[in-house]
């Protein structure tokens, strides 16, 4: 029996990204739909689920992607409504690579150290990567704080942690790099989850700090997001502290994307989305 995995993604063209590691995941064949939102998307999860029957049906998933998180969040909630009884299959949320990207991260972060009690900052903590990085950094145990440009999109940030993620984070403005070096100031953990090339801290904001004892970045292209540390770091220790970079997080995002395809295709009523990807990262890390 195939193992057809059906890449149903918001944007206007299904990701070769998520095509490529689908097929390393154990796909026998990756058909992806383009524009997918909840109105249309009932047709699509039909076919999946009433062509095969018994544990032939876990032959057949589904990956929801594209480059909004808030949508494919609607997606995922309109396929899991289509399903009912047995009518169902395994099915996977990772819009832009969000879910697999923060839970990477933060699992190599808690591999690193223990985190309950840590004072933890996510710079630019407003997108998918930090929200997540945000709740799996809370769900540990730290006291967690996100920035932002304003207070309003922060607050507004939290509020959605919160409500999705049942754990409770602070927001602080921090638009500039005297901001948010402030906002590190007592900080143990940094995650930065800005936008590609753009500097979030410099590193005269934390190569002295003696409160800071772990750093993540998820931006991989010149400038990083936190000067001084590599994009190659994994576990490296820099000034005392003790680094993790894109690439270095990058490796463990990457294995990690493609066990959850292989584990779609072992059940037909798997949901992959950022708890259970989360909890994965951690045996994986």
């Amino acid at each position: 029996m195939k193992k057809l995995l059906f890449l149903f993604d918001t944007d206007p063209m299904p990701s070769v990204f998520d095509t490529v590691v689908a097929y390393d995941g154990g796909a026998d064949r990756v058909t992806g739909y383009a524009n997918v939102t909840p109105e249309n998307v009932g047709a699509l999860v039909d076919g999946t689920i009433y062509t095969r029957g018994g544990k032939d049906k876990q032959s057949t998933a589904i990956f929801v992607g594209g480059g909004d998180m808030t949508k494919g969040e609607a997606v995922l909630a309109a396929v899991k409504k289509r399903f009912f009884g047995p009518f169902r299959v395994s099915v996977m949320l990772d819009s832009n690579g969000s879910n697999t990207t923060a839970a990477a991260g933060v699992a190599l972060l808690a591999k690193a150290k223990k985190l309950k009690g840590k004072k933890a900052v996510v710079l630019a903590g407003t997108g998918p990567v930090g929200m997540r990085a945000a709740a799996f950094l809370a769900q540990e145990g730290a006291d967690v704080t996100i920035t932002s440009r304003t207070k309003d999109k922060g607050d507004q940030a939290a509020k959605a942690i919160e409500q999705r993620f049942n754990v409770k984070v602070k927001a602080v403005a921090a638009p500039d790099d005297k901001t948010r070096a402030e906002a590190v100031k007592d900080a143990n953990v940094v995650f930065a989850a800005g936008a590609i090339g753009f500097q979030l801290l410099p590193l005269s904001a934390w190569k002295d700090n003696p409160n800071i004892e772990l750093l993540a970045d998820v931006n991989a292209q010149p400038p990083l997001g936190i000067e001084g540390i590599e994009a190659t770091d994994k576990g490296k220790e820099r000034n005392g502290k003790i680094a993790f970079g894109a690439l270095g997080i990058g490796g463990l995002k990457l294995k990690l994307h493609r066990a959850c395809i292989g584990k779609l295709f072992d059940s037909s009523e798997g949901v992959f989305d950022a708890e259970e990807i989360y909890a994965l990262a951690k045996e994986m890390a």
